[in-house]
């Protein structure tokens, strides 16, 4: 990926899911990507993740949150940046974005996984300038609507 956001005259969700879309695409091993809000809300996701999984991978990732903060506060560890699981078959990484959404990516076993780290910090960063108050609306408007139908 040469740039980790184009520029736009004001952001819209059209730039968030380019992002994703961009960085799953062109980053080997990275099957799928959502952005999930502080709140346990699938903002957006990459292509081929259906509504359903896609808010049950939101789901899990706030709960996983919730246990990194938990460890976090008990053992003065400050805030938490990164979260990984390793499974035999695929890896699940989550990382913070500067509002307080996260995003999480599920990546083949063999993805490597400083590369998919080193993406993923480029796709945070131009999401935190994409997802200004008013995208934020949008995107969570839209996930509710999803949700409702």
């Amino acid at each position: 990926m040469s740039s980790s956001h184009r520029p736009a005259a004001s952001a819209s969700p059209d730039d968030v899911d380019w992002l994703l879309q961009r960085f799953t695409g062109e980053t080997s091993g990275v099957e799928h990507a959502v952005l999930v809000s502080s709140d346990g809300v699938c903002m957006a996701t990459s292509r081929g993740l259906d509504n359903e999984r896609a808010g049950d991978l939101a789901a899990v990732v706030s709960g996983l949150q919730g246990v990194a903060e938990a460890v976090g506060g008990l053992f003065d560890l400050g805030d938490t940046e990164q979260v990984l699981i390793l499974m035999a078959r695929g890896r699940l990484v989550i990382r913070a974005i500067s509002d307080g959404s996260r995003l999480a990516v599920i990546t083949t076993a063999r993805a490597d996984l400083k590369v998919v780290a080193f993406q993923m910090a480029r796709v945070a960063d131009g999401v935190g300038h994409a997802l200004t108050p008013a995208v934020r609306r949008e995107l969570l408007s839209s996930a509710t609507d999803s949700a409702n139908t």
